[in-house]
């Protein structure tokens, strides 16, 4: 670990005597990926600064307690050396895990897919709940969120919604949100106060660049159409939507948000970019049905990831057993404690098969 650790400090600083150099801007590109890769490492430096920093304090306290002392400067010397013991363990700990395999998608924005699963117009309700939910947890991160494709029902749910959201690091939260949430409350529409169970399905895409994957033009067809729901004078005048159909693989992608076909048309190419790539990286070449399967199952209530129990106030994650009576806080984008969880979750099983 120490001798990786030692490569690791000498790419870093290679990195910040190139960033110091006069022409380092003239290759933006360039520039942009070398400052992103100096970002990552600064907290492994960082950590690993304090680590042999904390060793040199320990061998010099050791000298001096095999030493002669006085009765009061030994108790004090041990604590010291006590106290040090304790740090080196803890850093230790911490660079394993900062040492351990990065997901390449980590640092990309993400594409997110919402339906409506189970239960009728509440799901689509629940839908609408959970798109709140991401919105304002990735305002609360100082993300950006654009929206690709948005189709809601008469009450207001959500029967799909397809959005981006542009942030530093947002797939490295947001991906471990993929997958069938439960909802447990009663229904506005429900009038004898019973609970009803609903669901609503989440896919998480990494956004990539078109160059990434095997695009090519003669594959797509495109479809234009009028633009449906709320969004302005231009709705139902122009055909501004459009839709996309990667005829290979069956993929469909729909966009109608932006005024302009032209962006809108844009917006799907990256839909149907990340599509294609999830296929590549898993190794599948089925059409995304299949993907998306992998991710959301079919929607049915056993396959849930997590269980939203309003009447109860609680908020269980199934994959790793952690319950919060904290539904509101949740619900209103608090997300950070059960991402932070799941993360903490992942690593230990990292490690683990590290370690094994």
């Amino acid at each position: 670990m120490l001798e990786k650790l030692r490569l690791v400090e000498a790419r870093y600083l290679e990195m910040e005597a190139r960033a110091a150099q006069p022409d380092f801007y003239n290759d933006p590109a360039a520039a942009t990926k070398l400052l992103r890769e100096q970002k990552r490492l600064e907290p492994v430096v960082t950590a690993y600064r304090k680590y042999r920093k904390a060793q040199k304090e320990c061998v010099e306290l050791r000298e001096m307690l095999d030493g002669q002392l006085e009765p009061e400067m030994r108790q004090i010397a041990q604590e010291e050396y006590t106290d040090l013991k304790r740090e080196l363990e803890d850093l230790e700990h911490e660079l394993k895990i900062l040492l351990l395999p990065r997901d390449p998608n980590d640092d990309k924005n993400v594409i997110m897919e919402l339906r409506g699963g189970v239960g009728g117009e509440e799901s689509a309700l629940f839908a609408h709940s959970l798109f709140r939910m991401y919105s304002m947890y990735a305002a609360s991160k100082g993300w950006t969120l654009e929206l690709m494709n948005y189709n809601e029902t008469e009450l207001g749910g959500v029967k799909e919604a397809d959005f981006m959201i542009v942030g530093d690091g947002a797939y490295s939260r947001l991906k471990f949100e993929s997958g069938v949430h439960r909802v447990q409350r009663v229904p506005e529409t429900e009038s004898g106060g019973r609970v009803h169970t609903s669901t609503a399905t989440v896919a998480v895409l990494p956004e990539v660049e078109q160059a990434e994957v095997d695009l090519r033009q003669e594959d797509i067809e495109m479809q234009v159409y009028r633009s449906s729901g709320a969004g302005g004078q231009h709705i139902n005048k122009t055909s501004s939507a459009v839709r996309l159909i990667h005829k290979p693989t069956g993929i469909v992608v729909a966009c109608q948000e932006e005024r302009s076909q032209v962006q809108n048309r844009e917006k799907c190419m990256q839909m149907l970019a990340a599509k294609l790539y999830e296929i590549e990286q898993s190794k599948l070449d089925a059409a995304v049905t299949s993907e998306r399967r992998s991710q959301v199952g079919t929607g049915m209530r056993n396959e849930r990831i997590r269980t939203y129990n309003f009447p109860q106030g609680r908020v269980t994650d199934h994959r790793i057993g952690l319950t919060l009576y904290k539904i509101d806080r949740i619900m209103d984008g608090d997300l950070d404690v059960l991402i932070d969880a799941l993360v903490t979750a992942e690593q230990a099983e990292k490690l683990q098969k590290q370690e094994s």
